[in-house]
This record gives structure tokens, C-alpha cells and sequence, in this order.
């Protein structure tokens, strides 16, 4: 995983504010006007923020891999 680079992305339609996203990663997002975003969209790749992902009661925040676009979680 050394050098690979992920997109981060929370879908507005899914999102509820719930902010477990950013109490669990605050240096990756934040909540803004009831939703959750991400502070930048493409991040190094960090195991944390896959467990980030699968803990949002939404499934509202996706991590892909950059370039190809491959969804890693939430599983479809």
C-alpha cells in the first residue's frame, strides 16, 4: 500500500451530519452545514480510513483507489 493514493469522497444525498467521520479522523474530515466532508480529496492511503468508512451508519463516505476508481468500501 506504500505510495498509493486514495479519493475520498461523502455523498451528500447519504449523509446525515452524524459526525462519526470526523470525531474518528479529524485530520481527514469534518462537518460543515449538517454534512460531512472530506479535508482533502486525495489522501495517501491509510488502513484508518477504511474502518472510518465502514463505520459511518450511512455507508455514506467511499474511499476508492486513485486512478482506476476501484470502490474499496462501502460495499455495493
Amino acid at each position: 500500500m506504500a505510495g498509493d493514493r486514495w479519493r475520498l469522497s461523502v455523498a451528500a444525498d447519504r449523509c446525515v451530519g452524524s459526525g462519526v467521520c470526523a470525531a474518528s479522523a479529524p485530520h481527514r474530515f469534518f462537518v460543515e452545514d449538517g454534512l460531512a466532508r472530506p479535508e482533502h480529496e486525495v489522501v495517501d492511503a491509510e488502513d484508518e480510513l477504511i474502518d472510518v468508512a465502514e463505520s459511518c451508519p450511512m455507508e455514506a463516505v467511499f474511499v476508492r483507489v486513485e486512478g482506476s476508481g476501484e470502490l474499496l468500501t462501502p460495499p455495493e
